[in-house]
């Protein structure tokens, strides 16, 4: 199963719900880790030392610092992009899917938006 990292300004009703449905899945929140108010290049970093995918509603700053990370050959696990405009249930049924249909590193050195359909 994939692994998660939920930026600061992920919608909190998204991180609670998959959590509902699959308490199992390996979700953290940047606040849970100590990187709170952090520079998105430092997220993406900590991401990359822990393999994890990281979650945002953030197409400004975050996707460009994840596309720049790619260019420079670093490492990269993964973004979704969920856009503020997906109901919170149905980003936790494609995050789910994601979660539960994916292969370890099948998103490494990318960028999706979501919804996918």
């Amino acid at each position: 199963m994939l692994r998660f990292l939920a930026d600061e300004n992920l919608n909190n009703q998204i991180v609670r719900g998959l959590l509902r449905q699959r308490p199992e899945i390996d979700i953290v929140r940047v606040q849970d880790v100590g990187l709170s108010n952090t520079d998105d290049r430092v997220v993406l970093e900590w991401a990359a030392q822990q393999s994890r995918i990281v979650l945002t509603h953030d197409v400004e700053t975050m996707t460009r610092y994840a596309y720049e990370r790619i260019q420079a050959g670093l490492t990269m696990p993964g973004v979704f992009e969920i856009s503020r405009n997906v109901s919170v249930g149905r980003a936790i049924e494609e995050l789910l899917l994601l979660a539960e249909g994916s292969f370890e590193g099948e998103w490494e050195g990318q960028v999706q938006y979501l919804p996918l359909r």
